[in-house]
């Protein structure tokens, strides 16, 4: 059994840095909740400076949510491989997120409302 998956508008304005590089700003971010985990804000692909991201060849299974392709974030100080995730073609449950990106929390990965 899954948990129940809850996705609404998150408010504010959100960004992700990573090495110094602002990667976007968005006030069009995704909030996904489920069950008891830490919510997960996702980014509309078209307000992500995409030019910092490479896909990888990781690829996930959510039984919520469909397959999730990965990317690395490159940029001239650093390199954190699979630091974002996105599900091109989502299950129906969470239709909304797809062309949307979202990213581990990580040292080098800052994902916060500003």
């Amino acid at each position: 059994m899954t948990d129940t998956i809850t996705i609404r508008k998150a408010p504010g304005k959100w960004s992700v840095r990573s090495g110094g590089a602002i990667l976007g700003e968005t006030t069009a971010a995704l909030e996904l909740l489920e069950g008891d985990k830490d919510p997960v804000i996702y980014f509309p692909r078209a307000d992500i400076a995409m030019a910092f991201l490479d896909r990888t060849d990781k690829v996930t299974q959510c039984e919520g949510k469909g397959e999730a392709t990965h990317f690395s974030i490159v940029n001239k100080s650093s390199v954190t491989k699979n630091a974002a995730w996105s599900y091109e073609n989502p299950l129906d449950t969470i239709a909304e997120v797809k062309n949307h990106l979202a990213f581990y929390p990580e040292d080098s990965v800052k994902v916060e409302r500003i």
